[in-house]
């Protein structure tokens, strides 16, 4: 009646493949933390852009930045609870959305083709995959936390 190599892990705290508990869960926290502030990032340079082009307005209002204060606490200080898990998966979802938004539109070729058309259109493409990127891990922790597997 021996032990094997899974006994003995599983008994320390270790899982098969000899990683601790909640390093894998850590992990993905860490990578999604990134990918939300990347996304953030990413959104107020086209933002930014879509304002110089006169695509968006440049209001007085100071709702952009209060979401922005919203996206970023969610994402730094709330980043292992289930809130901050929702605040990022509206992130990955509102950078995901952006392309979709801008490439249905009359004037995204002609964009494109303008000065700063690269610019324009890289950040699209990176929004749509980050978002994308940032809304899958956002949903799998709320799934992992659902599951109580974290606090």
């Amino acid at each position: 009646m021996g032990l094997d190599r899974h006994d003995l892990c599983v008994g320390v705290g270790f899982d098969q493949r000899g990683l601790e508990h909640g390093e894998y869960r850590m992990k993905q926290n860490a990578i999604l933390v990134v990918t939300s502030l990347l996304s953030i990032l990413l959104l107020t340079l086209h933002i930014t852009d879509d304002i110089v082009r006169g695509i968006s307005k440049a209001e007085p209002s100071n709702t952009a930045l209060l979401v922005l204060a919203v996206f970023l606490y969610g994402t730094l200080v709330l980043a292992e609870r289930r809130s901050g898990h929702v605040i990022m998966l509206l992130v990955g979802l509102f950078a995901a959305g952006m392309p979709v938004i801008h490439m249905r539109g009359a004037h995204y070729g002609e964009i494109a083709r303008s000065t700063g058309g690269f610019f324009f259109v890289w950040t699209l493409w990176a929004l749509g995959g980050l978002g994308g990127f940032t809304f899958i891990l956002s949903a799998r922790g709320l799934w992992s936390l659902r599951r109580g597997q974290s606090r």
